[in-house]
């Protein structure tokens, strides 16, 4: 045991003595040349300009140099505008290129090379742009503190050309791209990276450490960059959009056939050389991608994906301290319930929209030169109202469901020295009228030691919610020590919130009332063999406590639960990974699946195992598959999950794809009903209950060019759920069989189907005309004795709504428009 912790702490302790190597530099040069963006080197600009080459493999083996037959070769030249980026990315034979045509922000199977600046050189924050071997973009921002945001999108120029010997492409990056400090002399953070998809090798220009914690810190220089000004950062993306829907109710005198039509526009603005407006005027996310909806049988409201592009654009600093989700923005109005609740007789509710319209929104982030980052958003939705009809004489009357809400954040994070940082966050809502409103605060620090082996962070968070006579206040915290470099790692971490704490007028939080300890350490082997390229193992421990008991509890404990598991992953020398995953948790006491204050339900001892693999994804066909079972104690009940995945591409332009879930579970605990007398509950009962869901997804995906291309995606979600036996909650939380003979049992079964087409064309940089086909069917009921089959079919068969749109997006540079102007007054 001594020797143990003798090791254990020489571990902890033990300094890392290698010290780093100095930054590649790369000196800057000005061209006046006009580069004409083909992605062909045929311009004598190129001939000049200073090589980035000798690149470093960054993975599976660092440190070994590229062969000369597969070298890379990039140029970098800059002028009053733009900085321009040539390469020739060269291979043995031309087959050797992996790629695809996927769409704009997607990588896939293709190669790519990628420029990331520093602009700020704090190492800290990047801002990179990808090319495929067949032209296509991605950029992302990145931040050693917040990861990569890759929904991030800028407007920049490219080509790329495949050669006998490899691929060749051209790159422009505005000014108007990217954000820096205007002055006579610069010195830029840079790096480049490049991806050969069907080696599975990766290289970098400066060389990056794996076992160092972060990239953006080890990026070489690029050094003199002169006399270049941050421009006039004015762009405009007015749109127009038309819609026809067709939705067949049944019901006399409603129109099956409905239009309309909108407009409205996006703005970005350079406020300064650092700080950057975003605004939409009357949005229109109609295009959006359908929720995958689901039939939810726990105690909390479902996350669902964020798609709204404005939402998912440039928002790292609003991020922080995961106290904004943005979903609530234009989600069900707060009194939603109450168009139902407040029927008289002879009433129904012939309207109750689930979504509030949002009016704008704005969003002003940015950095200065000393590493200061600041962040204001702003949103406004409408009051929103339910539509109710007398039956009988036909009189309408409006119900109001939601009020005029604003939504505001404003956040400031300092980055400090040791790629370190503190953060302070603020969110607010507030309603109009009698609805409650609500204010988050949070304090965040992130620090790393001098070496950045070691890292603390942490944040606390006051919430307050204000009522017309009351005043609610809560408080949270989390603490994290971890070691993160090298090839053991690890975490030890308490998050806390008392039983007060609450987020979700803007944030999500499932639930408060607690505190948690976690554990967390990993081992790494990074040098490849003749049999695998890397391995990493980790193990988990979590143990779960209510922070104080809750009003009437039943039980004299406050802990929750405990769990642990070990995982590993392992990628082969053919590129396919394989891993597997075992897991335990304890008997413990779950406070929220019984709905009633008070009682808790006491959960089985559950045995885990998930082992999964997938192949080499640069192949024609590649598939995944992934097997989980938990063997639970309590009725002796095994839940299974079998999910696989596999694409066939029939050539860089055409592809199908289908994921497919099945989750049978039997003799599942759950949740069934209160059983009330005399309007007080007076049991909690349970079901003992049979499980099963498929969710099979088809996708299709046909690119006509780079610019071009139509993505075609169905989804149908089955989920019943079969009673077996009811059961009375005890006051000790375990089941007995209910001791009421006058309960109903009902089944449920749930279907939905939804279709999303969409045909994008990028007519220019920016400007887009999008076509999109929307469907959607919905059967739910009580019947659980059809199989899959005959479900699909009956939804089908349900009233289904049809959704066709056209919207145009065009993009307008002020840059641009004024140098027409200059040229048309000459």
């Amino acid at each position: 045991m001594r020797t143990l912790f003798s090791a254990l702490f020489t571990i902890l302790i033990l300094p890392v003595f290698a010290q780093p190597l100095a930054p590649k530099q790369l000196a800057a040069k000005r061209t006046t040349a006009s580069i004409k963006i083909d992605g062909k080197l045929d311009e004598a600009a190129w001939k000049d300009a200073p090589l980035a080459t000798n690149f470093v493999e960054w993975r599976p083996n660092f440190g070994a140099i590229e062969d000369h037959d597969t070298r890379t070769e990039i140029y970098l030249l800059y002028d009053n505008t733009a900085v321009y980026i040539a390469g020739y990315c060269h291979e043995r034979a031309a087959d050797s290129v992996s790629k695809e045509l996927v769409g704009r922000d997607k990588i896939g199977v293709n190669d790519f090379v990628g420029i990331i600046f520093d602009t700020y050189n704090d190492k800290i924050n990047g801002s990179g742009f990808y090319i495929t071997p067949l032209g296509e973009q991605y950029d992302a921002k990145y931040s050693n503190t917040a990861g990569e945001d890759a929904s991030w999108n800028a407007v920049w120029d490219s080509e790329a050309q495949l050669v006998s010997d490899g691929w060749t492409f051209e790159m422009k990056i505005p000014y108007s791209a990217l954000r820096f400090v205007s002055k006579p002399n610069q010195t830029w953070g840079l790096n480049i990276t490049r991806n050969r998809k069907k080696t599975g090798r990766q290289f970098m220009w400066n060389p990056t450490d794996p076992k160092v914690n972060g990239f953006i810190n080890q990026e070489g220089l690029w050094t003199g960059i002169e006399k270049i000004e941050a421009p006039v950062r004015l762009s405009f993306s007015p749109y127009f959009s038309t819609y026809l829907n067709h939705y067949h109710s049944g019901q006399v005198g409603t129109k099956d056939w409905t239009s309309s039509v909108n407009g409205g526009m996006d703005v970005k603005y350079g406020i300064n050389d650092a700080f950057t407006l975003d605004m939409t005027l009357i949005p229109d996310f109609g295009q959006v991608r359908s929720d995958n909806k689901v039939l939810n049988l726990t105690p909390f409201e479902v996350k669902y994906q964020e798609n709204r592009p404005f939402f998912t654009e440039g928002t790292e600093l609003f991020n922080k301290g995961n106290l904004f989700y943005s979903r609530r923005i234009g989600g069900t109005p707060i009194r939603f319930d109450d168009a139902g609740n407040r029927l008289g007789a002879n009433e129904d509710v012939i309207e109750n929209p689930l979504e509030s319209k949002l009016i704008n929104a704005t969003k002003i982030s940015g950095r200065t030169k000393k590493g200061l980052g600041i962040g204001f958003f702003n949103a406004l939705t409408k009051p929103m109202y339910a539509i109710i009809e007398d039956s009988v004489t036909k009189t309408k009357r409006e119900v109001q469901t939601g009020a005029l809400t604003n939504y505001n954040i404003v956040v400031v994070d300092q980055t400090l020295k040791n790629n370190s940082a503190v953060s302070l966050i603020n969110t607010s809502t507030i309603r109009n009228g009698r609805d409650r409103d609500a204010n988050v605060s949070a304090a965040l620090f992130d620090f790393n030691n001098k070496k950045n082996t070691y890292n603390w962070n942490g944040k606390f968070a006051l919430s307050q919610i204000f009522t017309p006579n009351n005043v609610s206040r809560g408080y949270s915290h989390n603490l994290n020590f971890g070691k993160t470099g090298g090839r053991l790692n690890f975490q030890i971490g308490e998050e806390l919130t008392d039983e007060r704490y609450d987020i979700n007028d803007m944030g999500l939080l499932f639930n408060n009332n607690y505190v948690d300890h976690y554990f967390w350490t990993g081992y790494r082997w990074l040098k490849p063999t003749k049999w695998y390229n890397r391995i990493q193992v980790n193990y988990n421990a979590y143990y779960s406590m209510l922070y104080k008991k809750v009003a009437d509890q039943k039980i004299n404990s406050t802990f929750q639960s405990f769990n642990t598991n070990v995982n590993a992953n392992m990628q082969l020398k053919n590129l396919w990974w394989i891993g597997m995953y075992v897991g335990f948790a304890s008997h413990g006491n779950d406070f929220y699946e019984p709905r009633t204050s008070g009682r808790s339900f006491r959960t089985p001892q559950r045995l885990q195992f998930n082992p999964w693999f997938q192949t080499n994804e640069t192949k024609r066909y590649y598939a995944s598959f992934s097997y989980f079972v938990g063997l639970r104690s309590l009725f002796n009940s095994p839940n299974h999950q079998f999910n696989f995945s596999h694409r066939y591409r029939f050539n860089d332009k055409f592809s199908l794809s289908q994921d497919l879930t099945y989750n049978p579970a039997k003799n599942d605990a759950g949740f069934y009903d209160q059983y009330v007398e005399n309007n007080a509950v007076t049991d909690v009962i349970f079901s003992r209950r049979d499980l099963k869901t498929i969710e099979n997804i088809v996708s299709a995906k046909w690119s006509f060019n780079n610019k071009s291309g139509i993505t075609f995606r169905a989804r149908h979600y089955w989920s019943k759920v079969e009673v077996r036996q009811l059961y009375d909650l005890n006051t000790d939380g375990n089941l007995s069989p209910t001791k009421h003979s006058n309960i109903a049992i009902n089944d449920q079964n749930f279907n939905i189907f939804n279709i999303d087409a969409v045909y994008t064309l990028q007519f220019a940089p920016g400007s887009f005309i999008n076509i999109v086909w929307k469907d959607e069917s919905f059967l739910s009921n009580g019947d659980a004795t059809k199989g899959y089959f005959k479900n699909f079919d009956n939804t089908l068969a349900e009233p289904q709504n049809n959704n066709l749109s056209v919207k145009v997006i065009y993009y307008l540079d002020y840059l641009k428009l004024r140098k027409k102007n200059s040229f048309k007054n000459n």
